[in-house]
């Protein structure tokens, strides 16, 4: 989950209503916007109803546990259609267009101190001491969610047409060896040094891109 998932939406709860927004969805919109600021955020219902401008006793009626708070934005976030997604553009290689893709989930981690407060939030969060129950499915959930975002890609390259390498199993398998070689540029762009392997970046996604896909 190193490299997550930042939500699309960045609205605050005066803005939901100004668009005529519900209880519910200024909940939602609340919860996403909290994720997409730390994707280690623990969605408190305090904290959100406070967010998202309404009671707890309203939030607790949409959704009684912070749980189904958090599958729900969850799942929400999955079905987004992400905006210029360069899957999209069939006039570049298949290739390309998911370096590209991956890219756009790196620069969502930054660089230097944003970078570092990232890693510093997920290991404060999840490494530093054994996280809970709650936080484990927090961590499972929006890993699902990274997951998710590029076995979708993966997958509208197969409809294409784009065959996996051979020795690659399935989208799946795919997806997290992909997942996993983001998660290690996310935690390097933390380092010192980082501008100089930023620049370096797109071989080493080019041969993970090579690993998995078929493009020959």
């Amino acid at each position: 989950m190193g490299a997550g998932v930042t939500p699309a939406s960045s609205g605050r709860p005066d803005e939901a209503e100004r668009d005529g927004l519900g209880t519910r969805d200024r909940i939602l919109v609340a919860a996403a916007t909290m994720l997409g600021e730390d994707p280690t955020a623990r969605l408190s219902v305090r904290g959100v109803a406070a967010r998202a401008g309404v009671s707890v006793g309203s939030l607790r009626h949409f959704f009684p546990t912070q749980r189904q708070l958090l599958d729900t934005v969850v799942a929400g976030l999955a079905a987004l259609e992400l905006p210029d997604d360069p899957l999209a553009d069939r006039s570049r290689s298949a290739s390309d267009r998911l370096l590209t893709a991956l890219q756009l989930v790196l620069a969502e981690v930054g660089a230097g101190e944003q970078a570092r407060r990232h890693v510093s939030s997920l290991h404060a969060a999840y490494v530093a001491s054994p996280p809970g129950e709650d936080a484990e499915h927090a961590f499972h959930a929006l890993e699902r969610l990274s997951l998710g975002r590029i076995e979708g890609w993966l997958a509208g390259l197969r409809e294409e047409g784009v065959a996996l390498r051979e020795g690659v199993d399935d989208v799946e398998t795919a997806a997290r060896f992909l997942l996993t070689v983001l998660n290690g540029l996310a935690l390097e762009r933390a380092l010192p040094g980082a501008p100089a392997r930023v620049a370096g970046e797109e071989v080493a996604l080019r041969i993970a891109v090579e690993a998995v896909l078929a493009t020959g």
